[in-house]
């Protein structure tokens, strides 16, 4: 896996780095492979409460590996998720993707928030895998594009999903059937980054300390929350909302978040959750 993905856990920040720089961090098996295995680490390591996703070298991730392509060109029907029957597999996560899917899908399934930081460019796939992270910090220069097209394709790494609440309908319709490349300016117009950084890397992990500085189930809940706003209904989200709120008020994190505040000091949080409260 270090050979695609490393991973540095120092103050509550994981920092992931795809490290594929000679081939641009292209998606090639190994790198959907240790995507997969690195986000489901993540889900459950100790003491981690914000990830920050960027690519070395280059570019943040070029999209498929173009061998892939040369294979589809022979007649071949298999691209970097496999087989079309694999596409079709029957065994898919609990959230319905299969292992393409999964290693954008798995970013947005971890607990805490995960921050993607955008440079050089992310096309096909690599902008799926952005779309992917809770925030997108991307540099003016960045070039974003929804490429499959290009070769005959649509998007199927979860790019439907995640497109869905970022940009609008028609939006989302122009970048799929023309497959236009966009800077980082238009693409935090556009709604597929956040905002733009300078340097995305440093400014992500600078906002990754400052969410680990806070109390973690407050942001834990508060992505949950998130995560369900995009597919619940009106009555399940404020429920939800109550439910959440309900764990937090008096729990001793939210007690040592009011304590630090008015005695002016760092917080000192613990990793124990409140316990929910039924409705």
């Amino acid at each position: 896996m270090n050979d695609r993905v490393t991973v540095d856990i120092q103050g509550g920040v994981a920092d992931v780095r795809l490290v594929r720089a000679d081939k641009m961090n292209a998606l090639d098996g190994a790198m959907f492979s240790a995507l997969i295995e690195t986000g489901e680490r993540l889900k459950t390591e100790p003491g981690v409460r914000a990830v920050v996703l960027s690519g070395e070298g280059r570019a943040f991730c070029a999209g498929l590996d173009m061998g892939n392509f040369q294979a589809m060109a022979s007649g071949e029907r298999s691209g970097g998720q496999g087989t079309a029957g694999e596409l079709l597999t029957p065994k898919r996560t609990p959230g319905g993707s299969n292992r393409a899917q999964h290693a954008c899908m798995v970013w947005r399934e971890i607990p805490v928030p995960v921050i993607a930081a955008v440079h050089g460019v992310a096309f096909g796939g690599g902008c799926q895998l952005a779309l992917g992270a809770d925030v997108r910090l991307i540099a003016p220069d960045a070039r974003m594009s929804v490429m499959e097209i290009k070769w005959g394709l649509v998007p199927d790494m979860a790019g439907m999903v995640l497109m869905r609440g970022l940009v609008r309908d028609d939006v989302a319709r122009e970048l799929t059937f023309s497959g236009r490349i966009v800077t980082g300016e238009e693409a935090v117009a556009l709604g597929l980054a956040t905002r733009v950084a300078a340097d995305p890397r440093a400014e992500a992990l600078a906002f990754a300390r400052e969410v680990a500085s806070r109390n973690p189930h407050a942001i834990q809940a508060g992505k949950r929350l998130l995560n369900l706003m995009a597919h619940a209904d009106q009555h399940e989200i404020l429920l939800e909302e109550s439910r959440e709120q309900a764990a937090l008020i008096g729990s001793p994190n939210q007690v040592e978040a009011v304590m630090s505040n008015l005695q002016k000091r760092a917080p000192e949080f613990t990793e124990v959750a409140p316990a929910k409260v039924d409705a």
